[in-house]
């Protein structure tokens, strides 16, 4: 082989070498890039999964305290109507008297756990019996509440009080 020969192979082995060497830079810049990224999106992963385990201690006994209480499924109109007639019995031996009732729309949004069954109710009595319905009513182990009580002097009579709630009673609908 010639001189010439010999610097044109070595060239060309040079320009090789280069090339190889850009394109494994490259390579490597790409490779490094793409660990950085994901080393990233497993920190972001792992800061949302340490947020949602620290969430759960704060809420684990309310989760369990439901899991004790959890309904049985029932028909919304069989609990309107359980609803509508606890509320008068109640009312009744508070000694209140009922002016008027009506069943609320049964809160029925697609994608809930919980349905919930409404009732209006308007009594008169004295305070004391009030506060002894609302007593009966409001059983947080039975997901039942009255809400939206509004309280007025009865016009005719000093030591009555007359009484308009909503009484709602959160229950499990059947499985279609």
């Amino acid at each position: 082989m010639s001189t010439r020969d010999k610097n044109l192979l070595l060239f060309f082995a040079l320009a090789g070498f280069a090339i190889v060497n850009l394109l494994a830079f490259n390579f490597a810049a790409t490779k490094r890039s793409e660990v950085t990224r994901q080393r990233s999106d497993a920190e972001l992963k792992l800061a949302a999964a340490e947020n949602l385990r620290a969430s759960s201690e704060q809420v684990a006994d309310q989760m369990q305290w439901l899991a004790e209480h959890e309904p049985q499924p029932a028909d919304d109109q069989n609990v309107q109507t359980q609803l509508q007639q606890l509320a008068e019995r109640e009312a009744k031996a508070a000694g209140l008297t009922i002016k008027n009732q009506k069943p609320l729309p049964t809160d029925k949004t697609e994608g809930k756990h919980y349905h919930r069954a409404k009732l209006q109710i308007t009594v008169t009595g004295k305070e004391e019996a009030l506060y002894q319905w609302f007593d009966k009513l409001n059983v947080p182990d039975q997901l039942r509440i009255a809400s939206q009580i509004r309280l007025s002097p009865n016009a005719e009579d000093d030591t009555q009080v007359d009484c308009t709630a909503a009484v709602e009673q959160w229950f499990v609908p059947p499985a279609p």
